[in-house]
């Protein structure tokens, strides 16, 4: 029997892992299958520790494989399929985070203007906002379907089958309204359709979009992208003194330490949470 199928179908059926995880855990347990004597099914802890320690990926890649390799072997232990856990002791490889990437207040405003020089003006707009608003992932954006619109606030269905409610303040609900008032396809279940075989607008083409509003803007196009969007959501937001907690919980990351790296973008006195604030919730009130 293979066991690596087996969990991986439970991961699938038990915890909604998406597509792209299964894929990649998929990928890292047969790799190390392959490669450990004996398989996983017959490694001791050193196998296991050697495996990974002459791994040449980078220390990102080597602690999802670590992890790959933990899951499997505790899913084997809680199947009683295995007696003793090889991995139980595991020393995972330290991660090196790379500072996330953001744009100032002023660069944001800027990009958000280029809007109107692009063609699909008001739906751009609309989009740029709410991704700046309520720092939706790219993916949550291009696919957001018109139940997820609740008054002033958004419904997301994101990672691993999770819901969560995002606020929107003022000037996005108006960038949206505008949107709404145009929009052709009235049909469609998404907020931002397109003929395409998907039935909404794709992420490369927002990307695409993107970049061409930085040029507009006079910024440099490498510097901007949808989850460089999503870094300034949160980065001014804990600059304006939010909660970080309520910042965790709009970005939909399950765990705290994956919010807690954007500490290290500000000066020690923005660190400290207090109640909600976003640089843009009361500027541009003469757009509307």
């Amino acid at each position: 029997m293979n066991y690596i199928d087996v969990f991986l179908e439970a991961l699938a059926a038990e915890r909604g892992r998406s597509r792209k995880t299964l894929e990649s855990y998929a990928g890292d347990l047969h790799r190390a299958d392959e490669n450990i004597p004996g398989g996983l099914m017959n490694a001791t802890a050193e196998d296991i520790q050697n495996y990974l320690a002459h791994l040449p990926d980078r220390p990102s890649s080597i602690a999802r494989h670590a992890s790959a390799i933990r899951g499997f072997y505790k899913f084997l232990m809680l199947e009683k399929i295995i007696t003793e856990n090889p991995a139980a002791n595991l020393e995972l490889p330290k991660r090196t985070r790379t500072l996330p990437k953001f744009l100032s207040v002023d660069e944001i405003e800027l990009l958000i203007s280029s809007a109107g020089d692009t063609k699909n003006a008001t739906r751009l707009r609309a989009m740029l906002e709410l991704v700046y608003a309520s720092g939706l992932r790219v993916s949550e954006l291009c696919e957001l379907p018109m139940t997820a619109i609740l008054g002033n606030k958004l419904l997301i269905h994101g990672k691993g089958a999770k819901e969560r409610m995002v606020p929107m303040h003022e000037r996005a609900q108006h960038a949206l309204e505008k949107w709404l008032a145009v929009r052709d396809e009235d049909k469609s279940k998404y907020v931002f359709p397109s003929t395409g075989k998907t039935g909404h607008i794709t992420r490369d083409g927002f990307f695409k979009i993107l970049k061409k509003c930085a040029v507009l803007a006079g910024i440099d196009p490498s510097r901007v992208s949808p989850h460089v969007l999503r870094h300034s959501f949160a980065s001014h937001l804990l600059a304006g003194g939010a909660n970080l907690r309520a910042i965790q919980t709009m970005l939909g990351h399950e765990d705290i330490s994956t919010t807690q790296i954007y500490t290290h973008v500000l000066p020690e006195k923005l660190r400290e949470t207090v109640q909600m604030h976003h640089p843009l919730a009361h500027m541009g009130e003469s757009d509307k």
